[in-house]
Formats: structure tokens, sequence, C-alpha cells
């Protein structure tokens, strides 16, 4: 397996995993009483849902076998208040935006173009569950700068 493989089924992991997160906060979620909190899990969900099918395809063009979600997933602490949802949707982003940086340093030209476009879009993404915006976004070694 090449690192760029390596890389892109990582990432595809990781949306398994973002996919199945979202689904369980969005299931604890009340579409009218916490609506801004609803509207931003649901774009999280169908974003990740998209990246996840987008993933299976490339790594199917390159004669790979893509692989699947796993059979079980650990849920986040919290779940039961507002905050904790926030909270968990923000640590899953802050996850995914680790994951993208490493696929950025694992590709080149037209993939990591869109690599980058991913880790842009999960920093913005962070400030919808109340992230503070940082400069390295997924990159923890420069998260003092």
């Amino acid at each position: 397996m090449t690192t760029e493989l390596e890389a892109l089924q990582t990432t595809l992991a990781a949306e398994h995993a973002a996919v199945y997160v979202y689904g369980l906060l969005g299931s604890r979620t009340s579409q009218s009483a916490e609506r801004e909190l609803y509207v931003a899990l649901r774009a999280g969900y169908e974003a990740h849902r998209g990246r996840r099918d987008m993933l299976i395809g490339r790594i199917a063009a390159l004669s790979a076998v893509p692989e699947p979600a796993a059979p079980a997933y650990t849920s986040p602490a919290g779940l039961d208040t507002t905050e904790g949802r926030y909270q968990a949707a923000l640590a899953l982003e802050r996850a995914c935006a680790s994951t993208y940086a490493a696929l950025v340093g694992a590709t080149a030209g037209e993939r990591r173009l869109e690599a980058i476009a991913l880790l842009n879009d999960a920093a913005a993404r962070e400030l919808s569950f109340r992230g503070i915006p940082e400069i390295f976004p997924g990159a923890d070694e420069y998260a003092d700068r």
C-alpha cells in the first residue's frame, strides 16, 4: 500500500466514524428546541457522508478495496446535554481536521488541493460548534502560534 493510499484509507475510516457520530448526535438533538445545533449537525452529517462516498470511489479507482466501516464505535461522553453535544461535535471535527492534515502531507497535485479544501471546511465547521479559529487547524504542534 502506498503512503497516499494509506492516508486515503485512514481518512475513509475517519469519515465512517464521523457519519456514525453525527447520526448519533442528530438523533439526540431536538430540531425545534435546539435549531442551531440541529442544522449544524445535519450539515456535518451530509458533508461527511458525501466525503465518505467520494473516498470510496477514489480508493476503488486506485484498484484497492475501500475499508468498510467498523462494526461498532464508542459513543462520545456527555450526549445528554446540549453543551455535551456541541463539545462532541467539536471534538469530532478537530479529529477530522487532524486526519485531513495528514492527507495533505501524503498527497500531491490535485489530490492535495482537495485535501486542503477538506481541511479548510473542517476548520470552518468547527466554528459551528463553538470552536475558536486556529492558524494551523489539524496541526496540534502549531496550535500556540
